[in-house]
């Protein structure tokens, strides 16, 4: 999903705007790669620390001393993220900008850290992750948008990069309110390994209406946006309100509603499309510009 919405803002979204990029797309698929290598990184430390909540709450999905041992988990981590940053700091040398290469860092980091201690901070984790998100989605602005930029075409530019980072802004508040969602699916796990969540904490029921709540918010949101900047584009506006923002308000039921493995199970499906459904959104920007 990641490598999809890269693709889909370079080649959808910017073209819609006539924007000048920067990266042939060999760089920019080194840019998608670099992107991969940090998350799949990331992926694999999380499941090396989570084995044993894995154990309990997903049995039939824990790989590591199955599929691969440990050891190897591990070698494939410091294989993946060092590959990441490589390939990060060749690109920000490419375009002269090598503070760049530390959005690469930072993200690695980030997510090492939620998965050694952040992950058992309530909120704190579930945050961490969304904003991990978020930046797979404005580094291809960072490394494509503002090397470009120009005293021409500074203020075009740098309201295209606005426009990507409410996008990003979408992701965030979609994926915060998985991981709340996932939480709540893996509170067994969670307490018998120690792990503090909110739905630990406050249970399951009030952590399931503050996602509810979260889930309303940006409902708003979407219709503010519609109304302020896409009401005059009738497929435009039939889109957000079918594909987007009906599976929200999907959500916000089954939130609400009895709280079952298989309710979540469904609101978690939800969840994915819509974050799906969403970016797919920049392929309207044909239609409206």
């Amino acid at each position: 999903m990641i490598a999809l919405v890269q693709i889909l803002i370079k080649y959808a979204f910017f073209p819609a705007f006539g924007i000048k990029d920067t990266f042939s797309d060999f760089n920019f698929s080194l840019l998608v790669l670099a992107t991969l290598c940090i998350a799949a990184g990331g992926y694999i430390i999380n499941d090396i620390y989570d084995i044993k909540a894995d154990r309990i709450n997903k049995p039939d999905k824990v790989y590591i001393n199955k599929i691969i041992s440990e050891s190897n988990a591990n070698l494939l981590y410091i294989i993946l993220t060092f590959s990441g940053a490589c390939i990060g700091f060749y690109i920000s040398n490419l375009i002269n900008k090598n503070p760049f290469f530390g959005i690469f860092i930072l993200t690695a980091a980030l997510l090492y850290v939620y998965s050694t201690y952040l992950k058992s901070v309530i909120l704190v984790g579930n945050i961490v992750v969304s904003v991990a998100i978020a930046l797979s989605i404005l580094i291809v602005g960072v490394f494509e948008l503002l090397p470009a930029i120009t005293p021409e075409t500074k203020n075009n530019q740098l309201i295209r990069f606005k426009i990507l980072f409410d996008y990003a802004v979408f992701a965030f508040f979609i994926n915060l309110i998985r991981e709340i969602v996932k939480d709540i699916q893996d509170v067994n796990g969670d307490y018998k390994t120690g792990i503090k969540t909110l739905p630990i904490a406050i249970g399951k029921d009030r952590t399931a209406k503050l996602a509810a709540v979260i889930t309303i918010v940006l409902i708003a949101s979407i219709v503010y946006y519609i109304y302020s900047f896409v009401f005059m584009h009738k497929v435009a506006v039939i889109y957000f309100l079918l594909a987007v923002i009906a599976p929200l308000v999907v959500i916000v039921i089954k939130l609400l509603s009895k709280i079952t493995p298989e309710n979540l199970k469904q609101t978690s499906l939800f969840l994915k499309i819509t974050m799906l459904t969403g970016m797919f959104s920049m392929l309207l920007y044909y239609y409206i510009l």
